[in-house]
């Protein structure tokens, strides 16, 4: 039998249709598909949280230099970052005058110099004097010129109104050759002594914190230590040092670890004030691949399990009402640094320059930075330091370029808190729906509270992790309806950033926001400052 011509049009347009439903199934299950990716596993249903503030409960002081800073020779961080007399931009000491400004409106407390890895091959009698003779930094594979030293870093700590704080060389370093740069900068007698004299500072810089080593329990650390050698050569360095000066505060390389954090103490506790721990959750050091913003949240849970773990030691150790912690190395991202104290291959310094890319600093940066405050915070009965690595260029809240400096979205975090934030810290606590990403599930708000000393003024930070939903949070308040001014930093997505033709595309907004029925709404990906007078 043969079709007519109707037969077959009639069959075309049934088998078009089929096709065109089939395109518009498969185009739906594609788009349904993305969607899912992109939420991750997360609910699409509002975050909830519920704040409950114990205002009858004492309130806590805690220690302002836990938004420190920390700067290492690495890169461009001191060398055309803070550092750079051949720039129209400098003063006549050779000190960015705009990196200076951005640090001072920081209000940073403190600053950990020299290193880093860097310390651990540094001798500090190459960077005084009139004559300085550039060295090669074992460490970064790089020439120092030795034209920054303990002479233009204390000139320089002054001119940002911070604490200097520095860290000896423990590696290829011996306790005497700490215990001179003791005497260099604190006192006014002795051969040292009037080394700084003769280099033109007649008083002493009374530097107050010092370090004994950096990372010295890593194999990737030049004179690395083992446990059972670490605690033994702290107490040697501790009591030459303490000798120079009795007055000064005296950290040592720690770990979150008791099988090497109990030898130090055990050995070398009596004479610390606080062990020193460092934390890097983005792992970059060979691959530059930053995690994304979702893998990023599901670290901000991290640090508070370190802190923990090394209060445990401190405790079981005896040191716990004793010992503080310093967490003076912090960031959410490592540093790329691709075959550093590679034998085979070698290392490649140009990498370094993918530290720089700013659009790598995203609302992941900054929310992971806020979460860490907060933690630090929390614990601040323990916790009295920490310095974000570092402060300017590679991973560092100021990317400082030859025309100026963009302020990354993790500098309006830290100038948020030191600037914001009352002095002291209420007992609080939360709870709060949580955010997935695979079988990972974090607390989609955190917060941190605090207060003026008669508890009249409350400033509340809080963050709303979730990349596309508001949240809502029960202050704890009361059934309260009123306006209150409030801060936000935030972006137009998770991955929004600052950079050199886009400086202020994530800023911090203030407005006043209303509290309905004790709560309030949290944009997504969002920090927001709260400020309630009582």
């Amino acid at each position: 039998m043969i079709a007519s011509n109707t037969d077959i049009a009639s069959k075309k347009i049934m088998t078009d249709k089929k096709y065109s439903r089939l395109c518009i199934y498969i185009h739906s299950f594609y788009c349904i598909s993305l969607l899912l990716i992109s939420l991750q596993g997360n609910s699409q249903s509002q975050p909830q949280a519920t704040l409950r503030i114990d205002l009858s409960a004492n309130h806590r002081v805690y220690d302002r230099m836990i938004f420190g800073q920390f700067i290492e020779h690495f890169h461009r961080q001191i060398y055309g970052g803070i550092f750079e007399p051949t720039s129209k931009l400098s003063d006549d000491q050779g000190f960015r005058k705009d990196v200076i400004d951005a640090l001072k409106e920081m209000k940073v407390p403190i600053v950990r110099w020299p290193g880093g890895c860097f310390v651990s091959s540094y001798h500090w009698l190459d960077g005084v004097g009139k004559n300085r003779i550039p060295t090669y930094d074992k460490a970064w594979h790089v020439e120092d010129p030795n034209t920054f030293g303990t002479d233009e870093y204390i000139a320089w700590c002054r001119k940002i109104d911070a604490e200097p704080y520095i860290c000896t060389n423990a590696g290829t370093g011996t306790p005497e050759e700490m215990s001179d740069w003791v005497e260099y900068c604190n006192l006014k007698i002795g051969k040292y002594a009037a080394k700084r004299i003769a280099n033109g500072h007649a008083e002493p810089y009374n530097v107050k914190y010092w370090s004994i080593g950096n990372e010295n329990y890593g194999s990737w650390e030049l004179g690395a230590k083992t446990s059972d050698d670490w605690g033994y050569f702290v107490r040697e360095s501790a009591k030459l040092m303490f000798n120079v000066d009795h007055s000064i505060k005296l950290l040592a390389a720690a770990l979150p670890d008791s099988n090497w954090t109990k030898p130090l103490l055990q050995r070398a506790g009596q004479h610390l004030n606080y062990v020193s721990i460092h934390g890097y959750w983005d792992p970059l050091s060979g691959r530059n691949q930053p995690s994304d913003y979702l893998t990023c949240m599901m670290y901000t849970i991290d640090p508070e399990k370190q802190i923990k773990r090394t209060i445990d030691i401190l405790k079981k150790t005896g040191y716990a009402n004793r010992i503080k912690i310093a967490y003076d190395e912090w960031n959410l991202r490592g540093w790329h640094h691709p075959g550093q104290g590679d034998r085979i291959n070698g290392h490649d310094v140009k990498a370094r320059d993918k530290n720089d890319i700013n659009s790598t600093y995203t609302m992941a940066d900054a929310l992971f930075s806020a979460c860490f405050l907060n933690t630090c915070l929390r614990y601040s009965d323990y916790v009295v330091m920490a310095c974000m690595a570092p402060v300017v260029n590679t991973r560092g809240p100021l990317f400082a370029h030859p025309n100026g400096i963009v302020k990354r979205t993790t500098y309006h975090v830290l100038s948020l808190y030191a600037n914001k934030l009352q002095p002291n810290v209420l007992s609080f606590s939360i709870q709060s729906d949580s955010i997935r990403n695979n079988k990972n599930a974090v607390p989609a708000v955190d917060c941190i509270v605090t207060c003026s000393n008669d508890k009249k003024r409350l400033v509340i930070a809080l963050v709303n992790k979730h990349p596309q939903l508001e949240a809502s949070c029960d202050l704890g308040l009361g059934n309260i309806a009123t306006k209150v001014s409030a801060t936000i930093l935030s972006g137009d997505s998770p991955d929004a950033f600052n950079d050199i033709d886009q400086p202020n595309r994530v800023v911090p907004i203030t407005k006043s926001i209303y509290i309905k029925n004790g709560k309030v709404s949290l944009p997504a990906h969002a920090l927001v400052i709260l400020e309630i007078d009582r």
